[in-house]
């Protein structure tokens, strides 16, 4: 059943199936009422069209694109950077049905949007406004602690926060993580990107979180087919547990990590990333506006709530 549901500070929730997200935008207040409309709308359909072409969806990108969707080929284009490896057109499917939804509020008299789909995000910045993203590295954490923050009418507290302006080239921000929803092939607790578009993000940091690795035996891993049984990962190894690694072991896998995100920024993928893994970080800074992009400020608790902010 499609649900939505009004949230404080003018934001909506909605809910079809696996799809969670939240939408929140600010400016002329009809505008953004028409802006809410027409995403419920598009949202109510967009399941259903991802279902009408799911077995091609979790088939390996090809050199041709066999999908029909909007959504579906924005998921594929965003994957086909990376069809040397193995990857499907689902490691964007968050990104992607975020960046469809963003199109909503690309209206006159909307100074800034977001859409927010399980901490792949989909940004409509208007010039001269800005959004602040806070960091949440420890993906594990999040669900717990967000729920006993809003219970207890206290501002989430996350590990860091940097700024998005207008004038840089990013819209999209994606997190993925072997703590994560999702599965990863890596042991990296969080990789947060920034790209161009949402669908971008959300396939960039599938692939560096998998680049973040090391082998070592107590590192528990299974069959994807056997932690789910309809996974587009087939029998591939994915991680299921890390147990403490010593500081050296941490450091090549970010190294490993590190070494795909500049690739990737240097093929044009990307725009900058945050590596976390086991209480150490790594910071890709972008190559545009330098001067925009600090070290990730702060540290527990430097991204608390405010106008502007959305969680990555």
């Amino acid at each position: 059943m499609t649900r939505r549901t009004a949230l404080d500070g003018g934001r909506w929730h909605f809910a079809h199936g696996p799809i969670d997200l939240i939408a929140e935008a600010h400016g002329n207040e009809v505008e953004v009422a028409v802006a809410h409309e027409l995403a419920w709308r598009r949202f109510g359909t967009v399941l259903a069209e991802l279902v009408a072409e799911l077995p091609l969806l979790r088939q390996p990108v090809g050199a041709e694109c066999p999908l029909e969707g909007t959504i579906a080929r924005r998921m594929w284009k965003a994957c086909a950077p990376y069809r040397e490896a193995f990857i499907t057109p689902m490691a964007a499917v968050a990104g992607a049905v975020a960046q469809e939804l963003i199109g909503c509020f690309h209206r006159p008299g909307i100074e800034r949007a977001w859409i927010n789909n399980g901490g792949d995000i989909a940004l409509h910045l208007a010039p001269g406004q800005s959004t602040r993203i806070g960091l949440y590295a420890d993906l594990a954490r999040f669900d717990d602690e967000a729920a006993a923050s809003l219970a207890n009418g206290a501002a989430l507290q996350t590990d860091g926060h940097f700024e998005i302006r207008a004038e840089q080239p990013v819209r999209g921000v994606a997190t993925s993580g072997w703590r994560g929803r999702s599965f990863s092939l890596g042991i990296a607790d969080s990789v947060t990107v920034l790209a161009a578009t949402a669908a971008q993000a959300d396939a960039a940091a599938t692939v560096i979180a998998n680049a973040v690795d090391v082998d070592d035996p107590a590192i528990r891993r299974l069959p994807a087919s056997e932690c789910k049984d309809d996974s587009d990962l087939g029998d591939i190894p994915v991680t299921v547990d890390v147990p403490a690694l010593d500081a050296a072991q941490v450091e090549r896998a970010l190294d490993a990590g590190e070494a795909k995100a500049q690739a990737l920024q240097q093929a044009g993928l990307i725009d900058a990333a945050v590596l976390v893994c086991q209480g150490h970080r790594r910071a890709v800074r972008p190559l545009s506006l330098q001067p925009a992009w600090p070290a990730v400020q702060g540290g527990h608790g430097a991204g608390r709530t405010a106008v502007g902010s959305v969680f990555a």
